[in-house]
């Protein structure tokens, strides 16, 4: 065939296929969202910059070093383009009522005490009249000037970091304020039985040898005297107690936390992304200046800081990660790990419980806890590799009600209106009921103990959490419904239209509460950095009157969570392929009349067809398909369920292009 030939037909074919694809619709300017770098900088927000050590030629990416003249040429973008340092005083007194914040506001830090901050960045701030945090290591700074400094394990010169002398002449130049980085707690410990080593001051030891984690007390007391330790040695050498205290790896935990500040500190920097508000100063997002970045890549993240963080989610079940082989395990979590790193997610559901029936009923946990049997001690150890390797976001995926707990414990039961009787549904999830206090205290327990013994950044609540119109019939129940001032029996509930509407609502936002509960619980001790996620069903944001059938509410999601799921699975809810498309259409378009709600909200694909007997597994083309749908109508979070990591399914290379926004050849 003459190459002119070819060349038409690949045009032809081009063509069509360009065809096939649905235009967005056309938005006028003025209705168009605004770029990261045209967004007016909001009302008293910091943006924090993490700096480490400043070489002058091969910066060690160990220490996360940058080049002086990257350095001097990204202060000098950001005096350009008005950005202005703050100090902790400015903070505070905003905070307090003061002088607002100047627009583009930056708080400048340096980690781990270098003595570069005194030869190279000190000149720069002198030249530039810039106020910096600096935060010292103290057993670093311990160290005699004729020994190796113990670098977390691995020695380094000790003429790399400064000296005590050093940090108090850096405190007195006006320009500078001491901060804590930990005294002996910027290391790696022992964090679970397959053996990876986490940050000291967030993480509870693990003895290989009793086989125990450390106890709450004794991490407690571990911290405090970190804390003290530093604190004092920071005093004697500037006069002043530091009030901000700076993570080590950026790894925030809720019991550190108040530890932290019970000893008098103020402000708590983390390696989170995003702008720092006055009222989140004791968990303070900053930006990690790594890798020697160009001014390009510099000034291009800077400005990206400021867009809305967009989620690309796969939910994973932990069960085909789990093998009673060791060995076979690890194959299978390497294989998970490679694929999350090819697909291009940046976070991932992963289940924290054991459901190998799938009949969601849960008799065992993939983490030490308190009330039910350990299936495997592994969830830790799979949620950091994937942290570490595939560098995701971690949410662990956690039943709200089902669990398989002690038989004498009240479940959620339907009243039958045939019979008049009360039995648990056998077409629904067996659930606890969230009515009794007994069951409250022991799923609350449960919650503590993956916050504890676990490494996550967030938490998902499963659909699991749900009443219908006939639920719940328990004693426990009735007795609050009549506590409100509605009537104690189902009965006369769904007589009364003003009763049922009173008690829908009620429902609802008992579950709300309930989930507000043990969110509390998981952020005291893994912090307040940890965010939240619920799924919610279609049918309640399809039709709010259907409210009454799940007790889940749209509204009430969007204000509680930090991230509102929905199941938008368009098989599972009896549509056709035909009608799929449209039907997602319709879930967006839902979601995108309450204004704002798009940039919380991270639709739930179905990757399998529950509704065939062999629960077919989804052609990765369609899921491509209803991944482009979803983006035309706006929506720009989303993922699926579930992903078969060991066969590939669905398929990578049909997937990615519309799951990652990362660039992908």
């Amino acid at each position: 065939m003459p190459l002119i030939s070819r060349f038409i037909l690949l045009l032809g074919a081009l063509l069509v296929s360009a065809c096939a694809q649905q235009a967005p619709a056309f938005a006028p300017p003025s209705e168009r969202p605004l770029a990261a770098s045209e967004k007016p900088w909001p009302k008293n927000h910091v943006l924090g910059i993490a700096y480490h050590d400043v070489e002058d030629r091969d910066p060690d990416q160990a220490v996360v070093a940058v080049r002086t003249e990257r350095m001097i040429e990204q202060l000098a973008w950001l005096r350009e383009n008005g950005y202005k340092p703050v100090t902790v005083d400015q903070i505070m007194a905003a905070r307090k009522g003061g002088p607002e914040l100047p627009a583009k506001a930056i708080l400048l830090s340096f980690d781990d005490g270098y003595s570069s901050f005194y030869t190279r960045v000190l000149p720069v701030l002198r030249a530039y009249n810039w106020h910096a945090l600096l935060a010292p290591v103290g057993v670093w700074i311990d160290t005699p000037l004729n020994q190796p400094v113990d670098f977390a394990g691995a020695p380094r010169a000790r003429s790399d970091f400064l000296t005590w002398d050093q940090v108090r002449e850096i405190s007195q130049s006006g320009l500078v304020e001491i901060a804590a980085h930990t005294d002996a707690n910027h290391k790696g410990i022992l964090a679970n039985p397959q053996g990876n080593m986490q940050p000291a001051a967030a993480t509870r030891r693990y003895d290989p040898v009793t086989k125990r984690y450390e106890s709450e007390a004794d991490f407690q007391a571990r911290i405090r005297v970190d804390v003290n330790n530093i604190s004092e040695k920071i005093r004697k050498v500037t006069g002043k107690k530091p009030r901000v205290w700076v993570w080590p790896y950026g790894a925030a935990d809720g019991t550190s936390l108040t530890v932290v500040g019970e000893e008098g500190y103020e402000m708590a920097l983390t390696l989170d992304d995003g702008l720092d508000a006055l009222d989140n100063l004791m968990s303070s997002p900053r930006f990690l200046v790594s890798s020697d970045p160009d001014g390009e890549v510099f000034s291009n993240s800077i400005v990206d800081v400021q867009s809305d963080f967009v989620m690309r989610v796969v939910h994973v079940d932990l069960d085909n990660v789990y093998d009673p082989d060791p060995a076979q395990q690890d194959i299978n979590l390497g294989k998970l790990v490679q694929r999350m790193a090819d697909m291009g997610a940046n976070t991932v559901f992963l289940q924290a419980f054991a459901d190998p029936q799938g009949d969601g009923l849960v008799h065992s946990l993939y983490f030490p806890n308190r009330h039910l049997p350990v299936r495997a001690d592994i969830f830790d150890r799979v949620a950091w590799q994937l942290r570490t390797r595939a560098n995701v976001k971690v949410f662990a995926w956690m039943p709200v009600l089902s669990f398989g707990l002690d038989s004498k414990l009240p479940r959620v039961t339907r009243w039958d209106p045939k019979t008049g009787t009360t039995a648990v549904d056998p077409d629904q999830y067996t659930r606890l009921s969230p009515f009794d206090p007994e069951v409250r205290r022991i799923i609350g327990e449960i919650y503590e103990d993956v916050a504890r013994l676990t490494s996550v950044d967030g938490i998902l609540y499963h659909d699991d959490a749900l009443l219908s119109d006939f639920e719940d019939a328990s004693p426990e129940a009735l007795k609050a419904y009549a506590a409100h001032g509605l009537p104690g029996s189902i009965a006369a509930l769904r007589d009364d239209p003003a009763a049922m509407q009173r008690w829908t609502r009620f429902k609802s936002r008992y579950l709300i509460d309930f989930t507000n509960e043990l969110t509390a619980k998981v952020r005291a001790i893994r912090g307040p950095q940890v965010m939240t996620a619920r799924n919610i069903f279609a049918e309640p944001m399809l039709n709010p009157e259907s409210e009454a059938w799940y007790a889940q509410n749209l509204d009430d999601f969007l204000q509680t969570y930090d991230w509102t799921a929905p199941m938008a699975m368009p098989l599972m809810e009896k549509q056709t392929q035909a009608e799929s498309g449209p039907w997602l259409e319709t879930l967006v378009q839902t979601v995108s009349k309450r204004p704002g709600a798009l940039n919380r909200t991270v639709f739930e694909l179905q990757a399998r067809d529950w509704t065939k007997k062999d629960q077919a597994d989804i052609d990765g083309a369609h899921l491509a398909d209803w991944m482009s749908r979803l983006k035309r109508q706006g929506a720009t979070s989303f993922g699926y369920y579930p992903d078969n990591f060991l066969d590939n399914l669905p398929d990578l290379k049909t997937v990615r292009p519309a799951l990652s926004n990362k660039w992908n050849p």
